[in-house]
């Protein structure tokens, strides 16, 4: 044995013809016949049971050109290079330097004194001189250790999961894949196995999967022609300075003909550089693939093996849980600590190789160039389809928010244009009116002037306008346009990304999912057997068959279900809570500040009381948004659905959800329900008998909806969206350095070495999906579009927040994270619905915060029902009645009755009531019923018409640009072709050689009559010809 702990090889023919290894001894080509045998020998660092528990035979050094082993399908594992760092580009390589490294594993060990004097026992007692010849027997079938004679501390749980790493790497061996490992890390009991694809096998799985690649045949992209032609080539110049310098964003006249990869046909496709023909996402998802389908079902230990025996329950259940599908089963059960593939290199400092990362770095995830477009074909060719087309979603998002900025910031400057002359706020601020309000609260709060709300009134005008409902039918058709305007973009990256008949096929089951089976399936059997059935052979194989078909049913999830419904209504009923939490501390708070001593405190009352709870809005808000994203992923796991994409379709729809409730429930509230059960002076409605329900502002609630709207809008995106995802990964890679220096100098100093690749990879951040950066966005859409009749200025800043957002989910991807693995994708999924949903919601939420929350409604109805004049004077007074405070109840009058100079005998409030000298004293009056009806027309006329608007707009806008759809069929017309072609040759060598054939015989039949002689040999020569064609 070599003193650093050489591992055993399976190597081809092909690998060591050239003499680059010397002095390697090989195993039989039996020795994969026993299914318990492993085909990889680890290092003494590595080793931790005897060799014959193991099933390992220790080789020896010898020529490797004298030896005829036979070429088996895998290859193994370690090259002898004197300087690995350096051949292998620092991880990005096998040690030999050429094969590249696709993906990676990462796994924990632990190494025990007897494992070391274990490793000991076997060199002396198996190894010979390295000059034994060819004819001495094999290396490990003699001498071998006696496990009865050693009685070692074992760690069953450490040895389980080092025997399943072996059978599933071996595995992964027989797949064709080429594995390598390395536990010499300055990553201290970390071991790392590098797996790399051969050609064969990358050929193969692309076949399987069906990946189309680039073809031989070239063809002309179509162009447009004329006017087109001059404008599309003056937008390319005036665009020129904020296009990334990438070479895949540059645009494209010609493109290479794509076709599903088939071994049979690999003529048509361009193989000049194998190199680069599958590129590194498209490696590494192969290598996922067959790290899914792996199987992995061996346990070390089971029940009744001495120590064994201690820990049957645990090991039992860890073998159970092992699954059908060996990667995600190995990494649940922490067999394996991770899994990843590598980035293309490192993207800061001196003498760097050129990578994608680099580039991506540079021209894309640097907050320097937030006024270019992104590179997204680079981005899907680094990350994959499914990434590229979030970021191509955000772009297209971020860009059509420019136009609905600029309309917003218009109808914004509208209302201040417009405010002086405004008549109902100038009458509001008119003090000769001289009117008199009843008290906002019980006993402590007093009569007060109309006039003191002057500014209230007047801030209302710049959200309360004319122009707001324009802004919001522009806002229902923005989104209807913005829908359409993505599909079209997303048809044009499918023709670009070879998409268009991509169809996704079922995936593997979850081993989450696969152990449920197995348990039930288990459970059957226990309940089968304490009946007394023993069954026999052929009953048991079919119980095996039956079990390998065991799904799970509604009756196995229904306690699942039933939790999931029980506990969405809890937290749904929590969050209502929370907010008539939040209304009690506002009616407390105001009644508070109204007895205060301080004239500053009771002038800014309902300023200080909105303010403070927006902002207790806001830190309940992120914080239930957490806690509700943790519970919808518990709730989706104890559902245990059969796929991953199935458990992200529901995780997605619980977390939205619960999170939609969380983050617009206080908005609801000041929407729809404020100040619309408050009473009226002298019959208010109390909540607990002492607290009295709160009323809107003088000049209504839309004033407040619009603070309300704004902190928690502008505090989520500032707070969660932005410090979070900045902050968080800071704090984390502080904590690692400051851990890291409080360990021993010697380690300190290791770690400040330059590391191997995927020891830098290993420290990333691992990927956790899209989600939530989709919900982000989708409920910032949210906030743009369901109450922007409320805040026009909404699109604005969710603008500059996405120009922040870009950068930075760019830069988190690709310095903070791990590579994620690359998925193919045609659509957003499920994201999409959630988006036509919100965009049809938003348009009846917006019809009934014009009719009901702002004054507009009843501004048209004074108008034309009630006003002499034809003008707005009057108005405020039309929607005030009176009070004789002689009606208040007892201990509700005001305490201080004469604070404004004067005793009050009548005061007014905000309602349509019949005055106190009517009959029907502060009853409903008939002006109430006729605004009602006028809101309710309005939310309907407004409503279908806008619906019919945004599905005009659906139509009228095709799904498929035309020039992509005359494109596809430019394809599938010019594959024809080249098939045609191809059959067409075919046909023509097979005339040709029917032609031959034919004029050998015509040969044959025409000799010459003195070689009569020989006639029968020369006809059996042409049958042999013609046998041969």
């Amino acid at each position: 044995m070599d003193t650093d702990g050489i591992d055993l090889h399976r190597i081809p023919r092909e690998s060591y013809t050239d003499g680059s290894f010397h002095g390697v001894e090989f195993l039989p080509d039996n020795f994969r016949d026993s299914p318990n045998e492993t085909t990889m020998r680890v290092s003494e660092k590595y080793s931790t049971l005897p060799a014959d528990e193991k099933g390992i035979h220790i080789i020896n050094i010898r020529a490797i050109e004298d030896i005829g082993y036979v070429r088996t399908e895998s290859t193994l594992l370690n090259s002898f290079s004197q300087d690995p760092d350096a051949n292998c580009k620092y991880g990005l390589y096998f040690r030999d330097g050429k094969r590249k490294v696709d993906y990676i594993l990462v796994y924990h060990y632990k190494k025990s004194s007897f494992s070391r004097t274990l490793t000991r026992r076997i060199h002396f007692n198996d190894l010979g001189p390295r000059s034994l010849k060819q004819d001495q027997p094999l290396p490990g079938k003699g001498g071998q250790v006696n496990m009865q004679d050693i009685e070692p501390h074992m760690d069953y749980h450490e040895d389980d999961k080092r025997v399943r790493r072996e059978e599933y790497e071996s595995n992964l061996m027989q797949t064709g894949l080429e594995l390598e490992r390395d536990e010499d890390t300055k990553i201290h009991g970390l071991g790392f196995v590098k797996i790399h694809a051969p050609w064969n096998v990358l050929c193969r799985e692309a076949e399987f999967m069906k990946l189309k690649m680039p073809t031989k045949k070239v063809y002309q992209i179509h162009q447009p022609h004329g006017l087109l032609k001059k404008i599309n080539s003056v937008i390319q110049k005036i665009t020129e300075p904020i296009q990334p310098k990438v070479a895949e964003h540059k645009h494209q006249t010609v493109k290479r003909l794509s076709y599903p990869f088939s071994r049979e046909k690999q003529h048509l496709f361009d193989l000049s550089d194998r190199d680069s023909f599958y590129d590194s996402k498209t490696r590494s998802t192969i290598v996922y693939e067959i790290l899914k389908r792996t199987t992995c079902t061996k346990a070390k230990y089971s029940m009744g093996q001495g120590e064994g025996r201690k820990k049957e329950t645990t090991l039992l259940n860890k073998r159970r849980k092992c699954g059908k599908y060996g990667i995600t089963s190995l990494l649940a059960n922490n067999v394996y600590s991770a899994a990843y593939p590598l980035h293309d290199g490192d993207y800061e400092g001196e003498h760097i190789e050129p990578n994608d990362r680099k580039l991506l770095c540079e021209e894309w995830a640097s907050y320097g160039v937030f006024y270019k477009y992104q590179p997204i074909d680079l981005v899907r060719k680094y990350f994959g389809e499914k990434i590229g087309l979030y970021f191509a979603w955000l772009g297209v998002y971020t860009q059509m928010l420019i136009p609905a900025s600029i309309v917003g910031i218009i109808v914004f400057l509208y209302g201040c244009a417009t405010v002086d002359e405004n008549i109902p706020s100038m009458e509001m601020c008119d003090q000769r009116n001289n009117i008199t309000m009843c008290p906002l609260c019980d006993r402590t709060c007093s009569y007060w002037k109309l006039s003191s709300a002057c500014a209230t009134a007047r801030a209302s005008h710049l959200f309360d306008n004319p122009a707001t409902v324009f802004f919001s039918v522009f806002m229902a058709l923005w989104a209807a346009t913005f829908m359409e305007h993505w599909k079209r973009k997303q048809m044009r990256l499918n023709y670009r990304w070879d998409l268009t008949g991509f169809e996704e096929e079922e995936d593997h089951p979850r081993a989450e999912y696969e152990a449920k089976v197995l348990e039930k399936s288990l459970r059957k059997e226990y309940r089968n057997k304490e009946k007394g059935q023993q069954l026999p052979e052929e009953a048991a194989n079919k119980w095996r068959q039956r079990t390998e078909k065991e799904k799970l049913t509604w009756k196995d999830r229904f306690p699942a279900y039933f939790t999931n419904f029980v506990s969405i209504i809890f937290m749904i009923g929590l969050t209502f809570a929370i907010v008539f939490g939040v209304i009690i501390y506002r009616i407390s708070t105001a009644a508070a500040l109204a007895i205060s001593s301080s004239p500053g405190g009771r002038s800014n009352v309902r300023v200080t009381v909105t303010a403070t709870a927006v902002i207790i809005n806001l830190v309940v808000i992120i914080i239930l948004d957490e806690v509700y994203g943790c519970i919808a992923r518990w709730l989706t796991q104890i559902e245990v659905p059969k796929t991953d994409k199935s458990f992200e379709e529901r995780l997605i729809f619980k977390a939205f959800l619960l999170k939609f409730v969380n983050a617009y429930t206080p908005i609801f509230y000041v929407a729809f329900f404020k100040g619309r059960f408050v009473g009226r002076p002298g019959d208010y409605v109390y909540i607990f008998h002492s607290f009295r329900m709160e009323e809107c502002a003088p000049g209504g609630c839309l004033m407040e909806l619009c603070i309300q709207l704004s902190i928690i809008m502008l505090g989520k995106q500032l707070i969660q969206n932005n410090l979070f995802e900045i902050g968080i990964p800071k704090m984390k890679k502080f904590i690692r350095y400051l851990k890291l220096k409080r360990q021993r100098p010697v380690d300190y100093e290791e770690h400040m070495k330059k590391k191997q690749r995927y020891e830098v990879d290993y420290n990333l951040e691992p990927f956790a999906g899209l989600t939530p950066e989709y919900m982000e966005m989708i409920i910032q859409f949210g906030f743009v579009t369901l109450f922007v009749a409320s805040f026009p200025l909404a699109p604005l800043f969710a603008l500059l927040n996405n120009i922040i957002e870009i950068r930075l989910d760019a830069k988190k991807f690709v310095t903070e994270l791990r590579r994620p693995v690359a998925v193919r994708a045609k659509d957003i999924g499920i994201w999409y619905n959630i988006l036509r949903g919100v965009g049809k919601l938003a348009v009846i939420i917006n019809a009934f915060v014009i009719s009901f929350t702002s004054d507009f409604i009843p501004r048209l109805v004074y108008l034309y029902m009630y006003s002499e004049s034809g003008t707005m004077h009057g108005f405020v007074n039309h929607t005030l009645s009176y009070f004789n405070v002689s009606d208040f109840q007892e201990g509700t009058a005001p305490n201080d009755a004469i604070e404004l100079g004067y005793p009050v005998q009548i005061c007014r409030y905000k309602d349509y009531r019949e005055p106190p000298w009517s009959e029907s004293k502060y009853d409903i009056a008939k002006d109430f019923w006729a605004v009602l009806a006028a809101r309710l027309a309005f939310v309907i006329v407004f409503q279908n018409l806008v619906m019919f608007m945004s599905d005009f707009v659906d139509w009228i806008i095709p799904d498929i640009p035309k020039d992509i759809s005359q494109q596809i069929h430019k394809e599938k017309v010019l594959m024809v072709e080249v098939f045609m072609k191809e059959e067409q040759g075919k046909l023509q060598l097979l005339e040709t050689w029917r032609d031959k054939d034919k004029r050998k015989g015509e040969n044959c039949n025409n000799h010459s009559p003195r070689s009569s002689m020989s006639h029968r040999g020369s006809i059996s020569s042409c049958h042999s010809c013609h046998v041969e064609v």
